[in-house]
């Protein structure tokens, strides 16, 4: 597999500015000032995706306890983020990286193993981002699955 770009804690994170699910345009510069956790996933109203996405609404208050926004990135269309919300009840932005060029600057597109084969693809990670706009904590390969709870475990 090659290599592709990898941040690590210190590093600026990679400016954005996409499409929300209502059309809106949503900047990194958004929160600046604030902690931020940046995630990516594969596809809206997958059962990975969804677990993750609940996972994260189910923690939102615990997590804006802890000073820290959330923001999900997908390549999928404005459109099946507005019905992944409406379908979950999501409470935080969801935003479309269709030629998946944020998901590429922050290494969360790339060469993945998928069942036992090397793909291009999505590659689920996520970023906690400092006020000060710099990298806190960067996981790539994650679980969908107890993410959120070992996020929060780790931070407390």
């Amino acid at each position: 597999m090659t290599d592709s770009v990898r941040l690590a804690i210190g590093d600026a994170a990679p400016a954005f500015s996409l499409e929300d699910d209502a059309g809106n345009t949503v900047s990194l510069g958004d929160f600046a000032g604030e902690r931020v956790i940046v995630y990516f996933y594969p596809r809206a109203n997958t059962p990975g995706c969804t677990k993750e996405a609940c996972d994260f609404r189910d923690s939102l208050g615990q997590l804006n306890g802890l000073d820290l926004k959330v923001v999900g990135i997908s390549p999928d269309t404005p459109e099946k983020l507005a019905k992944f919300r409406e379908d979950h009840e999501l409470n935080f932005p969801l935003l479309s990286d269709p030629e998946k060029s944020t998901m590429r600057a922050w290494g969360a597109f790339g060469e993945k193993k998928n069942y036992g084969k090397v793909v291009q693809g999505v590659i689920r990670s996520t970023f906690i981002v400092g006020a000060d706009g710099k990298i806190e904590q960067a996981f790539y390969n994650v679980r969908a699955t107890g993410h959120v709870a070992r996020i929060l475990r780790d931070l407390e």
